[in-house]
């Protein structure tokens, strides 16, 4: 049986960092599914998953290809959620149960693990709603990898990097065995 993995992509610059992992893991037999949200399109483009999958990424709630909705038919069978990066506004969300989107609402309907890579300023990461928020979705189970410090595309250094496409991918194995 095919491991099934859905990736969802946030809006961040770090977007460019998941074609990597998508691309490694479809070459490892998975079938990937891709999400990306409006914000993640801004970075990446859907062709590029396209290319990478075979298929077309996911952008919108009432996309007709799924009669039962996009968040119902990827969450079912899905052996593992992964969203890189995962944003300050996805975290909160998440946190919160919010389905504003459709990777939170695909996040609110899946039964299945959980991992996220966080990504954003330094300055964000460390504020106590962050914070709060990560806090939050551990005690429900989410698994983090990362953040890392180094170079952030604020042009400075500090805690906040998402993690190394290296990284991901062995969090995802892990996960998986």
């Amino acid at each position: 049986m095919t491991t099934r993995i859905v990736v969802g992509i946030g809006g961040g610059v770090a977007a460019y960092k998941v074609a990597t992992v998508v691309s490694r893991l479809v070459q490892q037999g998975k079938q990937v599914d891709v999400v990306l949200t409006a914000g993640a399109t801004r970075f990446v483009g859907p062709a590029t998953f396209s290319a990478l999958c075979g298929r077309p990424p996911v952008t919108d709630v009432y996309d007709s290809r799924f009669p039962l909705g996009p968040h119902i038919e990827l969450a079912d069978g899905a052996d593992l959620l992964v969203v890189a990066p995962a944003t300050a506004r996805f975290l909160g969300s998440c946190a919160q149960g919010l389905a504003d989107d459709l990777l939170t609402t695909l996040y609110l309907a899946c039964e299945c693990s959980v991992l996220m890579a966080p990504a954003m300023s330094s300055t964000m990461w460390e504020k106590p709603a962050v914070q709060r928020n990560v806090q939050r979705l551990l005690d429900d189970g989410v698994q983090f990898v990362g953040p890392t410090r180094g170079w952030l595309s604020c042009r400075k250094q500090g805690l906040g990097r998402m993690a190394e496409p290296e990284d991901l991918l062995a969090a995802i194995d892990e996960k998986l065995n």
